[in-house]
């Protein structure tokens, strides 16, 4: 089992070097909020919602002092805007009542602040702190269990499972991949495994089209050549047969 996830986690390393948060932030602060924004929203939403909301609320006293429907009308565009607005406004305030205005950089004092899980613990350390994080969102649950680097469904067994496989300097950019490679060839309905490059050593392979020239109509994003150029090479003089390791 190790030695298959290290060899599929080689293989998303080069498929996708330029793997990053797909949040725009420049603080904590920014992340923080574009994460809690981001719950039940596209990244590419976020994105269009936050340049503005991030030049109107610069510090956690700004949330914090926040007219709620001004707040609400802002980040309307996200869906969820009164609960986000609330999560927010709860945000600023426990940052500056406990915090000093400051995003703490620890998981046991960001899980208790408004807003603010586990997963979005994790995005926050991994990405504005540098603190090794795995963050299991609705695509890496689904990809790893469809790869059976773990059976468990509650998101923190997963962590925990994924995290016993992986070594922990590679726990934000295993995320990072992961989350590429299901938004972009391993999608949930229809994954395109005639151009995935880990289809030697995928459980999987057969839920989607398995012919290359079918499947590289699938795969979505601007790493797309790049990736079915992997995918092709990975094939070459390959005759279908079980997985791997």
């Amino acid at each position: 089992m190790t030695r298959r996830v290290r060899r599929m986690t080689r293989a998303l390393a080069e498929g996708y070097p330029d793997a990053h948060c797909e949040l725009d932030f420049t603080t904590p602060l920014e992340l923080a909020v574009a994460t809690i924004l981001s719950a039940q929203c596209t990244d590419v939403r976020v994105n269009l919602t936050t340049p503005a909301l991030f030049a109107k609320y610069r510090s956690a006293a700004d949330y914090a002092g926040a007219d709620r429907t001004e707040l609400e009308e802002m980040i309307r565009p996200t869906g969820f805007y009164r609960n986000k607005t609330s999560s927010l406004i709860g945000l600023g305030a426990a940052l500056v009542e406990q915090h000093g205005g400051e995003v703490p950089g620890k998981l046991d004092e960001l899980v208790k602040l408004p807003g603010i899980g586990r997963k979005t613990a994790n995005v926050i350390l991994g990405n504005a702190f540098g603190v090794p994080g795995i963050t299991v969102d609705t695509h890496f649950g689904r990809l790893v269990r469809r790869w059976a680097w773990t059976e468990e469904d509650d998101p923190v067994k997963v962590e925990h499972a994924i995290g016993a496989l992986v070594p922990r300097k590679d726990w934000t950019m295993l995320s990072h991949w992961v989350i590429f490679h299901g938004r972009r060839v391993c999608h949930a309905r229809k994954p395109a495994c005639g151009a995935c490059l880990l289809f030697r050593d995928c459980p999987s392979f057969g839920a989607g089209p398995t012919e290359p020239a079918a499947a590289a109509k699938l795969v979505k994003g601007p790493e797309a050549p790049h990736l079915v150029a992997l995918a092709e090479r990975v094939h070459e003089g390959y005759r279908p047969g079980k997985p791997t390791g």
